[in-house]
Parts: C-alpha cells; structure tokens; sequence
C-alpha cells in the first residue's frame, strides 16, 4: 500500500506545483480585478472539494458517521485548524503571486522547500523524552535550502509581457487598416 501512498503524495505535488502557474492566469491583464476576485472561487472550490469529496470518502471508503460531538470533536477541531492553515497559505500564496509581485518560478520552491523545513522541525517538537531524531534530517533540511536556491534561480522565469509598438496602437485605433492608419499619421 506504500505505492498508494505515494502515489497521492505525487498526486498533491502535482497539484500544488501547478496551483501557482494557473493563479498566476487569474490575473487581470490591465488591472480590470483585483488579484483576490479569484482568491475568492479558490475558496469556493476548496468547500466543493473538502464537502462534497470529504463526504464521499467518508462514507464509501470507510463507511464512517457525520457525528462531531464527544470523542469525535478532536476530528472537527483539529480538521478546522487545519483548514485555516490551509486557507492562510493559499491566501499568503495568492498575495505572494499577485500583489507582491512573485513569480511561481521562485515563490513555489521556497513555499514546497519551506513546507517540508517546517514539516521536520514540527516533527522534531514533538518528539517524547528519550527519542532522538538522527542527524541526516538537519543535513535534508540544509540539502532543502540549497535545493531551494538553485530551483529558484535557475528555472525559467518566461518572457516578459510584450508591449503594443506605437504602430501596432495605430492599427489598432484605425480598426486594422493599416492603409487608412497610414494615411492618418501622414
């Protein structure tokens, strides 16, 4: 089942590798939205997804109750955090890529290289008296970093948006003639 496992785990990889690039064709063009109009339908498709699918899984894959009270209210707890952290990092991402100006091309290696550093030191926090963690995971962490760094500065970053030549706006303004355009700027 470990293949399964992974499987998934590519499967978000792949999801969240391309969370950024497809943001990113949520902008506007000439400023006519703001960069949270779309923040907004993240929003609305994380409640679809998390409701609708959550539901399903729980009943077809496990056959389990809706009941959130009692010994059940640690899941409710517990899942809600985890969906705040989850709605503040889109939020913090959608910022990072809108209005701040970033590129997926270095914002999303220092988010997944960051992810999996404050992953491992959540772990190594909640280790009980006794247990040690080894000494490779400091190594990963600092491997992360240079990863981190070297995708970051070496991925290709696109083309700059073209800019309309004053020709071309003048062909624009005459409908296409270019004939009539010239006969205008004459």
């Amino acid at each position: 089942m470990k293949w399964l496992a992974v499987a998934c785990a590519l499967g978000v990889a792949l999801c969240w590798g391309l969370y950024g690039p497809t943001l990113t064709n949520a902008r506007s063009p000439n400023r006519e939205w703001g960069p949270f109009k779309p923040y907004v339908f993240i929003g609305v498709a994380y409640l679809v997804l998390a409701i609708c699918g959550g539901s399903i899984m729980m009943k077809v894959a496990f056959n389990d109750n809706f009941d959130y009270s009692g010994k059940y209210f640690p899941a409710m707890k517990w899942g809600f955090l985890a969906g705040c952290l989850g709605a503040l990092g889109a939020l913090s991402l959608t910022f990072a890529l809108t209005k701040a100006g970033g590129k997926p091309a270095y914002v999303m290696p220092i988010v997944f290289g960051g992810a999996v550093t404050v992953n491992a030191i959540a772990a190594y926090f909640t280790l009980h008296e006794g247990e040690k963690t080894n000494p490779l995971m400091w190594i990963g962490m600092l491997l992360v970093a240079v990863g981190i760094c070297l995708t970051a500065g070496y991925t290709p970053h696109g083309h700059p948006p073209v800019k309309p030549s004053a020709d071309a706006a003048v062909v624009a303004d005459s409908g296409g003639d270019t004939h009539g355009a010239l006969d205008r700027t004459e």
